[in-house]
This record gives C-alpha cells, sequence and structure tokens, in this order.
C-alpha cells in the first residue's frame, strides 16, 4: 500500500472577504451538497474554509498542481459530505477521479478543524503500490 498526504489550513477571514467579493467564487468551487451543509450552519463561512481546506489537501496529496490540463473544475470534482457518522468523506469525479483511479487509490481519511481564526484539513490517500 502506498499512502498520499496532503495538509492545508485557510485563514477564515481572509476566505470570508474571498466569498464577499466574489459572487460566482462559491459556486465555481463548491458543489450544492456542500452549500447546502456549509449554509445550515450557525457560522457557514468557517464550514466553507473547512471544506476548501480539504479541496486543496486532496489535491496536494494527488499530486495535483494549482495549474494544467483539467485543473478548471477539479474543485467541483472533490467533495466533502459527511460520512454515515458524520465524519467527513470524500468523493472524487471527473479528471480527480481518473487521476485517483490512476494512483489505484481505495481508501481515504479525511480530517478538518477550525477555530475563530483558521480552517485546517488534512487528507491520506492509500492506493497500490506501483500503480
Amino acid at each position: 500500500m502506498k499512502l498520499y498526504q496532503g495538509i492545508d489550513i485557510v485563514e477564515v477571514g481572509k476566505f470570508r472577504k474571498v466569498l464577499l467579493r466574489n459572487n460566482n467564487f462559491m459556486t465555481d468551487i463548491f458543489t450544492d451538497k456542500e452549500r447546502d451543509y456549509c449554509l445550515s450552519k450557525k457560522d457557514p463561512d468557517i464550514h466553507f474554509a473547512g471544506r476548501f481546506a480539504v479541496k486543496e489537501a486532496g489535491l496536494k496529496a494527488l499530486g495535483i498542481g494549482m495549474s494544467g490540463s483539467g485543473i478548471d473544475h477539479a474543485f467541483q470534482e472533490i467533495e466533502t459530505v459527511p460520512g454515515a457518522s458524520g465524519k467527513p468523506a470524500l468523493s472524487f469525479r471527473g479528471w480527480v477521479k481518473k487521476i485517483s483511479d490512476k494512483r489505484g487509490i481505495n481508501q481515504f481519511t479525511v480530517s478538518i478543524s477550525h477555530s475563530a481564526d483558521y480552517a485546517v484539513a488534512s487528507v491520506i490517500l492509500a492506493g497500490k503500490e506501483d500503480v
């Protein structure tokens, strides 16, 4: 088994400003399910920041840089949803799923934490050796 790890931290105050400045950011980056989940919370911006950190950490774990073919839709192709126990779960689609399949990813662990000021996420992906 080969492990791939990514981590990201987001400053909530700066992220909140991005959400306020860019009307399309929320729909460009987050799926309908992610938006519904975050908007159902008392402080949605903290949860959006956490979901964004997961997307960044997931892309890092997959070894995908922030440029190149397919990156335009990558944020929409990594979805963070509550799992059966409430623990965050990942769903990959499209180009991101192709990269995941190429690496033989068959397990993942996601952790999100946030305070009033920061949101942090860690993503660990497990794949087949030498795929």
